[in-house]
């Protein structure tokens, strides 16, 4: 067993552990799954299970059933479900405890959210407290009461319940269990329709088909003490729809999931600027998020007509079961229906005017900011002119299931979203580039407001030089290092299973050059480790044909084999029937791809002294090692004569991956690429996933047999755009797995002593190494090197 988990299960006597192989099986998913501080919350809820005293089974279920709820609702959850245990502990048995575990993983993929599985544990504990007998009933059907029932519906079910045979005990068991005919009954009633679990996916496939980018869904439960649920909403760019739709009318669950997905989405996709609310009261916001909805679902039905006749179809039913259509709701209703459908006349001149008028502006100018805002408050003085209002409830609650309550649209933050801790949460407009003519390019020549990030870069199809003929253009006398063409690439996200679409962009940029001559230094620096290199590279020369003697089978005939074995044969003796040779091709088909991590930790210093000491400066920082170490391998693999590269990368967020080539296939190892390896610098972050796929990019335009990216970093995945450490580990993961797919190998030299917690996780067993000793790396890396490639 893992030494680490037996020592949290010393509670237990090993003997007692049946199938120790799945317990230690379900330890190593944890450390898959799990975050450094999940997994330490894991740990520790171990140690807490031990001290219920309530058995061996409830501390081997909670090991082996947790990772497998992080897996499906986050490792949040994980201290909530301790908390939940402990508190449950004192009200049931054992047996109870480890029943509700065990049920734990169908809960958490049944309901899908965090929030939800909270609000499930929540019920069991009122539970425990009123009908105790219950609980160890309802565990035993759990899967066909989530698979009928949203979290409201089982509450309400159970609470009915509780009530009714608080006394009587073989009433709760028999209810509970599902056994008697009025427990089934009151199931049948709270059935709902349409599951939002059931559909997930479905609606996933829906929106990324429509928009070609991937939406986060989470279902919401509203529905405690009434039927009716939350409204859809949408909040801090994700979209939040109830656990459950009814029929409506002759319009299917899976319909209204889909309408109310596909309009949430158009408000995410459209929205560029929020409404304005100073001194608008609830009704009057009522009538402008009327117009602000129906300006998106323009927007969205222009590119895709078919929604028009879905979304449609709502309110001709809701004008249909309506009692009156003359009051407040109803005018709302109706012109709904008349800024949705262009073809419907209404009644009212005034209405149909205000709807066709409405139309013609979002045709002129469907994103002005607030032409919604004020088209709504016309109507809203139409309709309040013809007699008293409702309160805003009542307005707010119209009979359209699939709209949501527009919060979004009067919380949108026009500087660009993120939260207060500075958390990007979607994307930026990247820097445009333009293709200009000559005289364009000219009469801003002497602009004074360029910066370090522009809006746009202007690119001449030829080179500018100024009148007077020095032979120097005016890109080398004032321009900036060029910049490449953004590369998209996507994102896994553990959390969904699903990649995100062109979610990183990679570009890649040039470094400030150095002295080349400080590279050739580098050997003479290293003389002692640069003659066992040489030793290396000699062993590793391709040595052409070779020609083999000693075989049955072969290409020609061996003359001195044959004339020994006829010589045989005439002495009456069994020759040796090895006369023959065989010739092979020893040729090095490779392209090695070197990438180095060029984030700002590599700019530590390394030795005994701190910061302030004398001499502290003259310590050599991780960056020089990794440049003399590079140094060394492209020295050696040159004189081997493999095809390769030398790149870095750095990342500031997703948006901005930053990609350094320092040495291209095929370019000689000569002044050029030595200067730009020499002016190497470090800063930023690391975001290694969508570097590995950059660089896996370049590697698939290489024809050789065997391809390899040989990683050099000093730490794990991280950037300032994402806190959660688990989630740029398994998108380098995800990375690896995708170069291996294209036929890529991938192996990874870690200076980071605290890298077994994560990188044989990410490379595999066998595809990485450990310098314990970063001194050592200008040594380690080109015998890396000769054991991958000999």
């Amino acid at each position: 067993m893992h030494p680490e988990l037996a020592e949290y299960l010393q509670c237990i006597d090993p003997v007692d552990i049946k199938g120790g192989d799945v317990v230690e099986a379900s330890y190593l998913d944890a450390q898959r799954i799990l975050s450094p501080r999940g997994l330490e919350n894991y740990l520790v809820g171990i140690k807490a299970m031990c001290t219920l005293g309530k058995g061996h089974d409830l501390v081997l279920t909670y090991v082996q059933e947790m990772p497998a709820v992080a897996r499906e609702v986050g490792e949040d959850v994980v201290v909530d479900v301790i908390e939940a245990i402990m508190k449950l502990s004192s009200l049931t048995s054992g047996a109870v405890l480890t029943m509700i575990l065990s049920n734990l993983p169908l809960a958490a993929t049944r309901l899908g959210d965090a929030e939800l599985l909270r609000g499930y544990l929540k019920l069991l504990h009122q539970l425990a407290g009123k009908a105790p007998r219950g609980l160890r009933p309802m565990m035993a059907v759990l899967g066909e009461l989530l698979g009928k029932l949203t979290l409201g519906g089982l509450r309400r079910w159970a609470m009915w319940g509780a009530q009714a045979y608080q006394r009587d005990f073989a009433g709760q068991a028999a209810y509970f269990g599902l056994a008697s005919e009025t427990s089934k009954s009151l199931l049948q009633r709270e059935r709902r329709g349409t599951l939002f679990v059931d559909n997930q996916r479905k609606l996933n496939f829906y929106l990324r088909a429509l928009w070609g980018r991937a939406f986060m869904m989470r279902p919401t439960s509203g529905d405690y003490e009434t039927r009716q649920g939350n409204r859809p909403y949408v909040e801090n760019f994700q979209l939040y729809l109830p656990d459950a739709f009814d029929r409506v009318d002759g319009i299917d669950g899976i319909d209204v999931y889909r309408a109310a997905a596909a309009h949430a989405a158009a408000h995410l996709v459209h929205t560029r600027h929020g409404l304005d609310a100073a001194g608008l009261t609830p009704a009057q916001r009522c009538c402008v998020d009327l117009f602000e909805d129906a300006r998106v679902e323009y927007l969205a039905w222009r590119e895709f007509p078919g929604m028009r006749r879905l979304w449609l179809a709502f309110f001709e039913h809701a004008l249909a079961t309506a009692d009156e259509t003359g009051d407040a709701p109803g005018l709302m209703l109706r012109i709904g229906r008349a800024l949705l459908d262009s073809g419907y006349r209404d009644r009212e001149d005034w209405l149909q005017g205000l709807a066709d008028e409405f139309r013609a502006a979002l045709a002129l100018d469907p994103a002005a900011a607030q032409l919604a805002r004020g088209y709504g408050l016309e109507f809203f003085a139409r309709i309040d002119a013809l007699g008293p209002l409702p309160p805003a409830r009542v307005l707010r609650d119209l009979p359209v299931a699939y709209r949501d309550d527009n919060r979004f649209s009067w919380a949108f933050d026009e500087s660009g979203p993120g939260d207060a801790d500075g958390e990007v949460l979607m994307w930026r407009k990247p820097t445009e580039r333009r293709r200009v003519a000559l005289m364009e390019m000219v009469n801003e020549i002497d602009s004074e407001l360029e910066d370090g990030s522009p809006q746009e870069v202007w690119v001449l199809p030829t080179e500018l030089f100024p009148y007077e003929d020095q032979g120097v253009s005016y890109n080398q006398m004032e321009g900036v290092e060029p910049v490449s063409e953004p590369y998209h690439y996507d994102e896994w996200d553990y959390q969904v299973q699903l990649a995100r679409p062109d979610w990183c962009t990679v570009i890649e940029r040039r470094q400030p050059r150095g002295d080349p001559d400080d590279m050739d230094a580098i050997l003479a620096r290293h003389k002692p480790i640069a003659n066992r290199v040489k030793h290396l590279v000699d062993a590793l020369q391709p040595q052409g044909i070779v020609r083999r003697r000693g075989y049955e089978d072969g290409d020609e005939i061996d003359i001195d084999a044959a004339v020994r074995a006829m010589i045989d044969i005439r002495r009456g003796v069994m020759p040796d029937p090895r006369v023959n040779i065989r010739i092979t091709r020893h040729l090095r088909d490779l392209s090695l791809l070197v990438l180095m991590d060029l984030s700002a930790s590599t700019n530590d210093r390394i030795g005994p002294l701190r910061e302030g000491d004398e001499g502290y400066l003259d310590q050599p920082r991780i960056l020089d090692l990794t440049r003399e170490a590079t140094g060394l391998l492209a020295w050696a693999v040159d004189a081997i004569g493999d095809n390769y590269a030398v790149h870095g990368f750095a990342s500031d967020g997703r948006h901005d991956v930053q990609y350094c080539r320092f040495k291209d296939f095929g370019q000689p190892y000569a002044d050029d690429a030595k200067a730009r390896l020499a002016g190497m610098q470090g800063g930023l972050s690391t975001r290694m996933g969508a570097a590995l796929r950059h660089a896996g990019r370049h590697l698939q335009l290489q024809s050789s047999r065997k391809r390899l990216v040989l990683l050099v970093t000093d730490g794990e995945p991280a950037d300032i755009d994402e806190r959660d450490p688990q989630y740029l580990r398994q998108d380098a993961r995800h990375a690896v797995d995708e170069l291996a797919a294209s036929g890529i190998h991938t192996y990874c030299l870690t200076l980071d002593p605290e890298a077994d917690n994560y990188v044989a996780r990410i490379f595999g067993p066998n595809n990485y190494s450990i310098v314990d000793n970063i001194e050592r790396l200008p040594e380690r890396l080109p015998r890396v090197f000769s054991a991958l490639t000999g």
